[in-house]
């Protein structure tokens, strides 16, 4: 279970409507083969393989606590859980605090979606399978937030949505790689064959490692199961994509 700064001058290209979500544009990925997977991470992250993708766009940064919170007063939906936190409530940090339908939510209410596991693997390490989104070089404090080398602390939390710029992917998506672990739309599932019933249809994936989070976390095709409806984690948060699927 989760335990629960620079500013960028982007250069990437915006979807045609990437005001959805004021002050988070939608950032184009284009479509086309791309690696997926990892034969060597964890088991779970097998087989690596090649993925026809379709072209979609995502949020250039995680959703902030500002932004939530406007969907909270339109909606009347349930505010995070860490909203007022001195630290982890910050207007310009990832909101954290939210399960799965609350993520979910949120992206509906601006014509969005959660990304998949596809999605947000092409996002964060390109075509040709790298390892982050910067590339193949290693984690370090200027490119990722993130925790001690074993896991799991550091003695920092969220960082604002918009910093870390030269760990920034190729098409300009900010803090992919560490800051919070970010929800997909999948349920979690082997890459071959079917889910034991056990874990069947139960648990979503979570991707990209967070603030506390160890280095051996914080490759893009880390896999993590996690319960949709615990919205307690500190370190647990979204954003959203514009897809065909």
């Amino acid at each position: 279970m989760l335990l629960a700064v620079a500013s960028l001058m982007w250069a990437g290209a915006a979807a045609a409507d990437d005001d959805a979500i004021a002050d988070n544009p939608l950032v184009e990925i284009p479509g086309g083969p791309f690696v997926f997977g990892n034969d060597m991470g964890n088991e779970n992250e097998r087989p690596q393989h090649i993925v026809e993708g379709q072209a979609f766009a995502m949020n250039q940064t995680e959703i902030t606590n500002a932004q939530y919170r406007r969907f909270v007063t339109a909606t009347g939906h349930r505010t995070a859980f860490y909203d007022r936190h001195p630290a982890l409530g910050l207007a310009d940090h990832p909101v954290v605090g939210v399960s799965f339908a609350d993520a979910e939510a949120f992206c509906a209410h601006y014509g969005l979606k959660l990304p998949s596991e596809q999605e947000y693997e092409r996002a964060a390490r390109g075509t040709q399978g790298a390892r982050f989104p910067w590339g193949d070089a290693p984690v370090d404090a200027a490119r990722a937030n993130y925790g001690r080398d074993t896991c799991c602390g550091g003695d920092d939390i969220t960082a604002p949505a918009r910093s870390l710029p030269q760990g920034a992917s190729k098409e300009g998506l900010l803090n992919l790689v560490g800051n919070v672990w970010e929800w997909t739309r999948d349920f979690y599932a082997p890459y071959s064959g079917e889910a034991p019933p056990e874990i069947g249809g139960k648990y979503r994936v979570l991707r990209g490692g967070a603030w506390n989070s160890d280095p051996a976390r914080l490759s893009a095709t880390y896999r993590l199961a996690y319960d949709p409806d615990f919205r307690f984690a500190a370190n647990g948060g979204f954003r959203c994509v514009r897809s065909p699927d």
